[in-house]
This record gives structure tokens, sequence and C-alpha cells, in this order.
């Protein structure tokens, strides 16, 4: 509503001025359509503009239908002037609107050359105060025709609003009877708040007035409308289903991908990154995720099936003896009634009728398990002894699942390039790793900071590996001793066996699965000796920094995104080796976290990689005097400082630099004392503190900062709030555009000390 009456104001109190380009954006069925003719038939709109002209463009267009449309307004309309031409219809068109006030709407436009196509038929000399409004999907298209920023973000609607349409929808002018308020609602909130799907469904109800069919109808939307119940999208799933085919920066293209679907409003962006560079969740409406489960089922391309394992253990039989019963389609209500959890599964096709008997195949089929809501669950072992029977699975997700030791089925598939897991308590990774020769990616998560994984040396073996994340690990040197030729000549060389033959299910022939051997002796039975390396690797973390040895690091040098954490007692045997000057190596680091790690940084920037753009300090200790080392970083974007990263109360930065910081996050540190100058953040864009309690004014040198864009304050005292509305005003003073200042659950003086005003 308020975006309706923004959009109202606009076209009827503006008479100054060139034409504007109004996009309205959104995902299919949110309202774009309904909102432009809301305000294209009211009255005042009606009377203030010369011509009105409507043209629906859709996926696909016609420019000389377009142009028909839209001339239909403008002149009269004959035979003579559907024969002409293309471009003397849009002559025509540009004729017709000179010297005129006109209201244009282009509706549902998805691509930039279809603006192209038209766009020159609208006069810009006196024309003053003529609007054109664009809907689209596509932000792409939005942001090509908008040349003032002046688009429309279409949201979902809340609860209320829901119930309203709902409500005026079905009843229209009719009271509404004793009862029904409490099950509409349920069927609103289950429309998750797309007016498409409410008045769908509101036409549905139009003509139903017993109670019992409004409930029965909020268990069918809820069957119909049920989503994915796990909201994120794993671009790395991608990868490992093949999805994308390019040999190097797999991820890049993936982010791509993600962010042309988020562009096009199919995929809503839950949250970013904190410096707002990267989606860290995202999700779909039910109706696009129905559509999309409906098309890869229809062009045979996977097919979606729940597993179900509900039965106790005393009555359960192996799954591949359970015919078809595992695999069914869960909805609803459902979902909460999986005793044993729910895992959802990826099938390729088959093109005949399975028999009763032969499920063994439908296991066979399995591309993708991912396991949901089994929230502290652990891992029931009759799906563990079952894990085997999938012999093709690629992608296998149990990060709801606590294990107390690694499953040791699961290193029987050999297809497997993507495995997540998550632990209880530490875990041993076993030596036959390294039969998982295809994985891609490798993540366990731990309960508890205190979980440790211990990583066999047989995890070299991983040639095609991306990304390991685990809890804090130690990486052992590579079983050749270095990445680099000659070190260490007393360990033993790697070799790879070519055997167990394994049969492909799809062509009948037999795969050589690779397996690494470390003899004593040469053996007749080795091919060829190698050097092992991870340098596909793309992102690890945490690793212990008493690795950061020159040998473990020169394995690992294409890495892009690394994590170190080590705690005190651990690292004083290498207190002041400058092991960590080593990571100078990684000529491909971006991104850089530290957890704990006091005393071990580098006496000099020039030790760190001139790459590096992000940088995460936490629970670190450092002196806020060694933060002028980090200044000089020369590629420097983004600064978290963390839960005591800095200690002491006092920041003076003395030198001039963070020349290229865009982005600065200080958070549950003790800083009392901040001075500053414009000359120590030049091109500073972003402020977020959270949680600093004692920090008694943000430097108003900020105020100098002509790139500052936002200050963002969270559980900080109100006098900090004071300080950044200071420099807010001190902005305006200059002539600059203010910098906008956000503040959230402030910390409110209780006594002589401050408490949080969210809990109490």
């Amino acid at each position: 509503m308020i975006k309706g009456n923004w959009l109202l104001n606009d076209l009827t109190t503006s008479y100054s001025g060139e034409p504007k380009v109004i996009p309205i954006v959104g995902m299919g069925g949110i309202g774009k359509t309904t909102l432009a003719k809301e305000v294209y038939d009211n009255k005042s709109v009606l009377h203030r503009f010369d011509i009105r002209s409507w043209a629906t463009v859709s996926q696909q267009h016609n420019r000389k239908e377009i142009l028909l449309c839209l001339l239909q307004s403008a002149i009269k309309m004959d035979d003579s002037v559907r024969m002409k031409g293309e471009e003397e219809l849009a002559d025509m068109l540009q004729k017709s609107l000179k010297r005129k006030r006109y209201l244009i709407v282009l509706d549902d436009i998805w691509s930039c050359e279809v603006w192209d196509g038209v766009r020159l038929c609208f006069p810009t000399e006196d024309n003053a105060g003529s609007r054109i409004l664009l809907t689209t999907r596509n932000n792409e298209v939005a942001c090509y025709a908008d040349t003032e920023n002046l688009s429309l973000q279409m949201d979902l609607m809340g609860p209320d609003e829901s119930w309203s349409l709902l409500k005026s929808a079905a009843f229209s002018s009719e009271a509404l009877p004793y009862g029904f308020e409490a099950v509409g609602k349920q069927i609103a909130d289950e429309c998750h708040g797309l007016p498409l799907t409410i008045v769908v469904v509101a036409g549905l109800l139009k003509s139903k007035r017993a109670i019992e069919d409004w409930e029965s109808v909020a268990k069918d939307v809820k069957s119909f409308v049920m989503n994915d119940p796990d909201e994120r999208c794993s671009r790395r799933t991608w990868i490992a289903e093949g999805f994308l085919k390019l040999e190097n920066d797999l991820e890049g293209e993936a982010g791509k991908c993600l962010q042309e679907l988020v562009d096009r409003c199919l995929v809503l962006v839950c949250k970013k990154s904190l410096d707002g560079t990267k989606i860290r969740s995202c999700k779909v409406h039910d109706l696009i995720y129905d559509l999309c489960v409906r098309e890869i089922q229809r062009e045979n391309i996977f097919i979606m099936n729940d597993i179900v394992l509900d039965q106790s253990d005393s009555v359960w039989g192996p799954l591949s003896m359970q015919k078809m019963r595992p695999f069914k389609r869960v909805t609803g209500d459902e979902f909460f009634y999986c005793r044993n959890g729910l895992y959802r599964a990826l099938l390729t096709p088959v093109h005949r009728q399975l028999r009763d008997h032969d499920n063994n195949d439908l296991l066979k089929q399995t591309h993708s398990i991912f396991s949901f809501h089994l929230k502290d669950s652990f891992f029931p072992p009759f799906l563990k002894s079952e894990l085997i029977h999938f012999k093709l699975l690629k992608v296998l997700e149990l990060r709801h699942l606590g294990i107390g030791n690694f499953p040791v089925q699961i290193l029987s598939l050999i297809w497997l390039r993507y495995l997540s897991l998550l632990c209880h308590v530490c875990l041993d990774i076993p030596r036959e790793i390294c039969r998982l020769w295809n994985l891609q990616t490798f993540i366990v998560q731990g309960l508890s900071p205190l979980v440790k994984i211990n990583v066999p040396e047989e995890i070299w073996g991983l040639t095609q590996l991306r990304h390991l994340k685990l809890p804090a690990f130690y990486l052992p040197d590579c079983p050749s001793g270095s990445a680099d030729k000659g070190s260490h000549p007393k360990r033993p060389r790697v070799y790879i066996l070519r055997d167990c033959p394994t049969k492909s299910a799809d062509k009948g022939r037999h795969l050589q699965q690779p397996r690494l051997y470390f003899p004593n002796f040469p053996s007749r039975s080795v091919d060829k000796g190698r050097h092992l390396d991870l340098s596909n690797l793309q992102t690890i973390s945490y690793l212990s920094p008493l690795c950061c040895k020159e040998e473990v690091i020169m394995g690992i040098q294409n890495v892009k995104e690394l994590g170190i954490s080590g705690y005190e007692t651990e690292i004083n045997s290498i207190r002041d080796s400058g092991i960590l000057n080593n990571l100078v190596h990684l000529q491909q680091l971006e991104t850089l976290s530290f957890m704990w790690c006091s005393k071990l940084f580098p006496e000099s920037a020039r030790a760190f990689p001139a790459t590096l753009k992000k940088l995460k300090l936490e629970r670190t200790s450092l002196s806020w005097s060694y933060l002028d080392i980090i200044a000089e970083l020369p590629n420097l974007e983004v600064l978290k400082l963390m839960d005591d990263a800095c200690g002491g109360k006092e920041w003076h930065p003395i030198v001039r630099g963070f020349n290229k910081l865009k982005f600065l996050l200080i958070e549950g540190n003790y800083l009392k004392y901040w001075k500053a100058t414009n000359d120590n953040f030049p091109v500073l864009e972003r402020l977020m503190i959270r949680s600093c309690r004692n920090l008694k004014e943000i430097p108003i040198e900020f105020a100098d900062i002509y790139t500052l864009q936002l200050i963002e304050l969270r559980k900080c005292p109100p006098k900090l709030g004071e300080s950044a509305a200071r420099i807010q005003k001190e902005q305006e003073d200059l002539g600059n555009n203010p910098v906008d200042v956000c503040i959230s659950d402030p910390w409110v003086m209780f006594g002589e000390s401050y408490y949080d005003s969210e809990e109490h």
C-alpha cells in the first residue's frame, strides 16, 4: 500500500522534468501488474495525462504487437495502420506522443532487448511530467531501463495483509461468519505472502460457506504450497551433481547462476554476509518450487522422492527388501510424523516399469540424499548399514544427524562428490578416506568449538577436493614429504594402484577405482609414483597453526579461503617461530580467518599475501597498535574484529592506511576510546559496531569520509548512537549525502551498568 501511495503521488503531483522510467520489480504473482493497474485506472491519473497506453509484453514478445497496443490509445486504428511495418508504427507512436503528457505501461518485460526496441518511441522534449511504468521479474532489466534509481521492489505480504486480501476476495462485502477467522488466517499463512496464491485460493473458498469446507481447503493448500523444509541453497551441490561443466572456476560460475536467478526474482535471498558481498542462504517461493519439481519430472531429469524411516528397529528390514515403500512423497503435516526423520532423494529416471522385487535398482538410481527435521538426532543404525546399497550416490548431506564415529559404509560410495556430516564428539577420519577419489566437498560440523577432527595423511589422495571445512584439525605433511620435490626424502612415496574394479550401472563396463598405497619398498604392482597435492582446493578451515609449515602450505597453494584456529596451550612450541610467514606463498588467497592464535602473528604486512581482500580476527587478543600492520595490506576491503580480537581500551591509528577498506566490523571488544581521521579509512562505506558497551563515541572525523554510506549499531550504549547522529548532521551541514544510521537493541543504563533491552 505504501508503494502504491508513493507511485500515485509521483504520477499526479510532478509536473516538471523529463519523462521518468519507473520499474516495478518482483517475482511472478507478487502483484506488479495489479499495482500498475490500480494507478493506471485511478481517476486522478486519468485526468492527469493526455494519453495513457498499456501493452503486455510477456516472454515471447512481438515488437509490432507492442507498438499496435500502444497506438490504440493514441490514434484512431484501422486496417491500414495494422498493415504497416514496425518502423512506420514506431514513427507514428513517437509523433503521436510529442508535446503530450503521457503514461505508458509496459507490463511483464523479460529482457533488455525489448526496452531497446521501443524506448526511442517515447519523446523526451516538451513532455514534462510523462511517466513510463515497467513491470518485470528481472532486476537486470530494471537497472538497465532505470536511469534515476526509481525502481520499486515488490515484497511478499505479511500475515495481516495476507488475511485482509483473502477475506476481501472470498467474502467481498459479506460479513465474516463466526468461527471462520482462525482457519482463514491459517489458510492465508500457508500462502506465504504471495498475492496470486491468495487470490487463487480465495476463488476456491468463495462458494464454500461451511467451516468444514474451509478446514479441508486448509489441509489441501498446505499440501499444495509446502516448500522444501531446507531453505538454504548450496552451490557446491550444483557442482557435485554435474550441473556446471566448466573445468576451472566452478564456484564463480555457480555464483553467477545463483545471482541470475535472484535477479529474475526466481530465488529470494534470506541472508547475506555482513559485508553484503555473498548470499548466505536463500529460498524459492512454494509456487516456484512446485513448478521446478513438475519440470524436472516432466523433462525426465530427476525424480524427487522421500525415504521415510518411520518403523521401529525391531520390525525394520533391509531397505533393499522393502520394495517401493521407503520411497514416497511427503507433504504438509506428514513431515512431523517421520519418527526416524525424513531424507529427500533425487533419483535418475528409468524408462521401464520397476518390478516389485527390483527395489535394488531404485537404490542404484539415487543421486542425492539430504536429511531434514533431525535436529540433535543421531544417525539411525539401520540407515548406516543401508548406505552401501546407494552405489551411484553423488551427494550425501547429513548435517542434521550427529555421529560418534565415521560411518565406514560411506567409504564404499566411490562416486560421492559432496559429503556433509555432524559430529557430537571428536572424530577420527579413517585412512581409507582416499577411496572417495571423486570427492569435491567434505564438510564436518561440530556441535562445540572444542570438537577436533583427526585427519590421516591419506587425505592428500583426494586430489579432486575443492572445499575442506572441518572443526579445528591438523593437516599432516603430504605423504611424499612435500609438494615441493626433494624435501624429506626418507618419507615414503605415494603410489596409485589400479584395482578394485566396480561395474558401471549404465553400460556394464568395469571401472578402475584408484587407491593409495604406502610401500616400504618398490613393488611390481605399482604403475607409477607421483607427488600428491591438493591443487584444486579452494577453501580450507580450520587448520591448526602447527601445520602451517612451508611443505603443507605449498601443497594447498591455490586456496582462496583459509581459516586457522589454535589454542594458547597448543601453540607454545611454535611461539616466535614465524610459522605464519609461510602464508605469503598463498598467492591466490582472498579470505583469511583467525581464531585465537595469539603471539603468532607476523611482524610485517609483507608476510601476508598481497591478494588478501577479507580478514577476520576472532579472540586473537592482539594489541590495537598491531592493526597499523594490517592497515598496510594493499587490497584489504573487509575487516572483522570479533570477540576480543584486540585487547586494550584505546585505538589510535598512527599510519595512513586501509586504502581500500570498505567494510569494518567491531564486535564484542572492550574498546573505550577511538581516535581516527578520514585519512585512516579514506574509502570506508559501512561501519558496523556490535556489543561494544564501553565505546564512548565514533570519531567525528568520520563525517569527512565522503564514501561512508551506513553506520549500524547493535547492542551499543545510547551515547554511541548520539555520536553517529552528530556525524550524520555534520555531513548534512557540509552539503553531502548524509550517512544512514541504523540502531537496534540498544544497551540501556541500569545503575552502574548496561543491560540488553531485548532481554528485559
